[in-house]
């Protein structure tokens, strides 16, 4: 048995059947002590997707309201990743196109709050730079996301790499070239095998290397739930096998949890569990500045055991 460090969630959009963007405090507390004892998460970053205005300021004060609760014994609320309104409508996904901003400060003063630490955005449309300025200035972290731009000036992460961005291209530039190739801005990555393929997450590994890449679940609600399709982003969505798409195809988000995929790439051999322990944890840990707050202890079969709080 291994014991690690907690892992840390930064870009998960529910879990459970808990939708961050339509729960309540309660589904919410449930949620994180779920998260906690069976997936070994230390702290998390609830990620409010695209919708009015009036939704995501309704939801943040939600969430603000379960962070001020929280006791010792639950996955604790490191802050809100804000994926979107600010986000290019040529890349949306899954993403309501109807709901979608310009990257306006004057608009993100509506729904603006000191626990939104991430907002993932499309530069290109930022046309004087003044918004990213602007959420930099104010201690939030810049992610390039659901975007065509490929000039990272400003920007601290990828969200998502590989997904909802231009592609790789052997002339010109595109964002993922960009962020393979600068050696100071961190990337996320879905190593759930659906998002992005293994051979692709082992050379994301070998150009970036271990220290800047933060793994990511991207899970939506039906993550770890019962239930086989749901609402969510406005659609149905679909849970097939491991993936979960809507009714065109287009894959949403991930089925699975950091812990499971910690046991993916690890019982495949794509990274030893000592390296992606680092991805799950530790590397957020220096990023985010946070505190250790649970030890989880693996089986050798790569499962969760058991967690116990410091």
């Amino acid at each position: 048995m291994r014991e690690t460090n907690g892992i840390i969630e930064q870009h998960i959009h529910g879990a459970f059947g808990c939708d961050f963007m339509n729960c309540s405090a309660m589904e919410l507390k449930e949620c994180a002590q779920e998260l906690a004892y069976k997936c070994g998460v230390d702290w998390f970053f609830p990620t409010l997707m695209t919708d009015s205005l009036e939704k995501i300021k309704e939801q943040t004060e939600i969430i603000k309201e379960v962070q001020a609760e929280q006791k010792q014994n639950t996955a604790k609320i490191a802050g809100i990743h804000l994926e979107g309104p600010f986000i290019n409508p040529e890349k949306s996904g899954i993403h309501e196109k109807k709901y979608i901003q310009p990257l306006d400060i004057n608009i993100y003063k509506q729904i603006e709050d000191e626990i939104i630490k991430i907002v993932t955005t499309a530069p290109e449309l930022d046309k004087n730079g003044g918004f990213i300025s602007y959420l930099k200035n104010n201690g939030v972290k810049v992610s390039l996301g659901h975007s065509l731009g490929a000039d990272l000036n400003g920007i601290n992460q990828i969200t998502h790499l590989y997904n909802a961005m231009g592609s790789f291209t052997h002339r010109g530039t595109s964002s993922v070239v960009s962020a393979l190739t600068n050696d100071e801005i961190f990337v996320e990555l879905i190593a759930d095998s659906i998002h992005v393929s293994d051979d692709v997450i082992k050379i994301t590994i070998k150009q970036k290397g271990i220290s800047k890449i933060i793994l990511i679940s991207d899970a939506l609600p039906l993550a770890h739930s019962q239930k086989s399709e749901m609402i969510f982003a406005g659609q149905n969505i679909y849970k097939k096998d491991n993936m979960l798409v809507n009714k065109e195809g287009t894959i949403a988000g991930s089925a699975m949890l950091l812990c499971d995929i910690v046991k993916n790439i690890t019982d495949k051999g794509i990274l030893k569990f000592e390296d992606v322990i680092k991805c799950v944890s530790l590397n957020q840990m220096e990023y985010h500045k946070l505190s250790n707050n649970l030890k989880v202890y693996w089986s050798d079969d790569n499962t969760i055991k058991e967690v116990k709080f410091n």
